[in-house]
């Protein structure tokens, strides 16, 4: 792609199950070091979206390119397109029989060839950027819901990724647990870290965010910076999102 700034370029992106259609012909162009919050009720094909950026899920049609790799082109390498996308699910997803430093050093040391000695420095490294020194060997279940989420940031950002995905990363988590969580995503967004983050925390977007992307029935029905968004809203599928989640 010409300009080298785009990270991630979808064009007409379809997904379909069956005779249900998911995903409706998505446009989107996300900037280095840009930060995109997509918010919009439950089933508007948000998740399936970002699961498509990764190959989980394969486009019924459409082009995604990622850091300059077409996914659709028979010759490009998935399994290294992914090794420069971290992704953070709803749930932690983080080995049980694996204490903390063991879950963040796996990858790093199979799939990036990375020395054990090196791959625990960077995690440990991580677990204090997170919060979470004292934690190394803990097991995932000694931890709390936030916590567990917090070890799955650092297990993601042990690959360096170029991209971050983050797919509702605190719907998961009992409230007091949101705030520790949504701190790191604020600092790695601070550090410049190129971020797409499925929410519906409304006031991480507003305050985060550079764009903020509202999707609903499959389509991306408005799209523009965080003032705009919350305080001027167009469309009126979205005005009666925000009307109904939060105080506009």
């Amino acid at each position: 792609m010409a300009d080298t700034a785009i990270k991630v370029h979808v064009q007409d992106l379809h997904k379909s199950y069956g005779n249900t259609e998911v995903l409706k012909g998505l446009n989107l162009d996300v900037k280095n070091n840009e930060v995109v919050c997509m918010i919009g009720p439950s089933g508007s094909g948000k998740s399936t979206f970002l699961r498509c950026l990764t190959d989980l899920e394969v486009p019924s049609k459409g082009q995604i390119v990622i850091n300059g790799y077409d996914l659709s082109d028979a010759k490009t390498n998935i399994d290294l397109v992914r090794e420069n996308i971290g992704m953070v699910f709803q749930h932690f997803n983080l080995f049980p029989n694996m204490n903390v430093l063991q879950n963040i050093t796996l990858a790093p040391i199979q799939l990036k060839k990375m020395t054990p000695a090196k791959a625990e420095k960077t995690a440990r490294d991580l677990l204090d950027q997170v919060g979470l020194a004292d934690k190394a060997t803990a097991l995932p279940t000694a931890l709390s819901g936030g916590q567990q989420q917090r070890v799955a940031i650092a297990r993601a950002l042990a690959m360096h990724p170029k991209i971050m995905l983050f797919d509702e990363p605190t719907s998961a988590l009992d409230p007091e647990m949101v705030g520790d969580v949504l701190d790191v995503m604020k600092q790695l967004a601070r550090d410049g870290m190129t971020m797409i983050v499925v929410t519906h925390e409304m006031g991480f977007a507003k305050e985060v965010a550079d764009r903020v992307v509202f999707m609903a029935d499959g389509l991306i029905r408005e799209s523009g910076a965080p003032k705009d968004i919350f305080e001027h809203p167009q469309n009126p599928r979205l005005q009666d999102f925000l009307n109904k989640v939060i105080n506009v």
